[in-house]
């Protein structure tokens, strides 16, 4: 029975090279040097060549199983898994959660090639990159944080989305901390800087978008800011000066690209495991985070940073609490109490002064709800939690004798659901 017989170019070449020999042209030694191989591996071959022909010179391994092939078995069960379990994991992460969980010990390139024999698509497409410019990491973690909000289906595509609010160190890639709010928002920024602050201490400055819980979005000055000369912060650009951390504002998405890259990772990661753990709303979620996946994450993805050490500032639990609030001027009314929208709190009698009425005052809701009064720096009254929502933004009415178009800007609390 006749059959074909496919040669390699290299199989072919010494068939040509031993028909040589074979003629008495060429000897066996100048066809070890010809074919660059050892001179007693060339009586082999020879010898296999003169025995069985052009046959003889195709690999002997040719048409059998590679020692090193995965087991039928396993192939199968991996597609079972991945089926069953880990469908939306991309090929990486499904790699590593068949170690953890499965105890199956296979390459990431294994996995890859069974799932696209079994015609299993990748996850998402790489899209070519665009030409952009480096920047440079900062050489030391604490140097500079970067931090902003993902809103997303995070829960699955069932349930209604919310904004996953992270911060990494530009240093190392290190996820600072993490949590998940109903939307992107002043609490939100503050809850997360004081995971922060708890978790690492404070960072000497922040990279940020220019988001109006940053900066202010308007370009108009009050009277109070033309005689000081400078226009007042937002609330969390309030809480960062009294804490010393710089604020630095990125002018496109790509600027702070670490941080919007890790939103791709967690994009690509945390829904499959949320999913996969049967985590589906923010209290369990959070908790999770905190509890397993910050310090997981740090261990597949934190890269060493250029200099040992630390640049982040310990904060004390008093300052944090102190400092990390929202704030606001009030006058005392004649009868002794402050109103903020439908909240009223009375202010008891007590030193430097016995009575409070027509006082400038600073109020400050705590990040746990409570409120407080201030004058001169001491505290004079407390009120119990309501609830934490961020400030609206208004205008006074112009004053008798103001110069004509003279706003006075003031940030009032209102008791009622902020604006999406």
């Amino acid at each position: 029975m006749r059959g074909d017989i496919i040669l390699s170019q290299e199989e072919a070449h010494r068939a040509k090279v031993f028909g040589e020999v074979s003629k008495g042209s060429m000897t066996l030694r100048e066809a070890a040097i010809v074919l660059r191989i050892s001179y007693r591996h060339t009586r082999r071959v020879y010898r296999r060549f003169r025995e069985q022909g052009v046959a003889g010179l195709a690999h002997r391994r040719r048409g059998r199983p590679a020692s090193n092939a995965i087991d039928p078995d396993l192939r199968t069960r991996i597609l079972h898994l991945h089926e069953q379990d880990y469908d939306n994991f991309n090929d990486t992460h499904f790699t590593e959660m068949l170690e953890e969980q499965d105890d199956i010990m296979v390459s990431r390139e294994t996995v890859r090639s069974i799932l696209r024999s079994a015609g299993k698509p990748p996850k998402r497409k790489r899209r070519p990159r665009k030409h952009r410019s480096r920047r440079p990491r900062k050489p030391k973690a604490g140097i500079m944080m970067q931090w902003d909000g993902s809103p997303h289906h995070w829960f699955g595509p069932d349930r209604p989305p919310c904004c996953l609010m992270g911060a990494i160190d530009d240093a190392d890639s290190r996820l600072l901390g993490a949590l998940f709010v109903a939307h992107e928002s002043a609490v939100g920024y503050l809850r997360l800087l004081d995971m922060v602050i708890q978790r690492q201490g404070a960072p000497i400055s922040v990279y940020q978008d220019r988001h109006s819980i940053h900066e202010r979005p308007d370009d108009h000055w009050s009277i109070e800011e033309e005689i000081m000369g400078v226009r007042f912060p937002t609330h969390v650009g309030r809480v960062l000066e009294d804490l010393g951390i710089t604020p630095i504002p990125a002018h496109s998405p790509q600027a702070k690209g670490r941080v919007e890259r890790s939103f791709g990772v967690l994009q690509d990661r945390l829904i499959a495991e949320l999913e996969f753990h049967g985590i589906n709303n923010i209290e369990d979620a959070n908790r999770w985070l905190k509890e397993v996946f910050i310090d997981r994450y740090n261990n597949r993805f934190a890269k060493m940073p250029e200099l040992k050490g630390s640049a982040f500032r310990r904060v004390s639990k008093r300052d944090r609490y102190l400092k990390l609030a929202f704030a606001y001027e009030a006058t005392v009314t004649n009868d002794n109490c402050v109103r903020l929208g439908g909240l009223i709190i009375d202010i008891p009698p007590g030193k430097p002064r016995r009575s409070y009425a027509k006082a400038k005052v600073l109020v400050k809701q705590h990040l746990d709800g409570a409120w407080s009064i201030w004058y001169q720096g001491n505290r004079i009254a407390a009120h119990p939690p309501t609830e934490l929502r961020d400030p609206v933004r208004s205008w006074k009415r112009r004053r008798k004798g103001d110069p004509k178009g003279a706003k006075h800007m003031i940030q009032v609390y209102l008791a009622s659901r902020p604006a999406p």
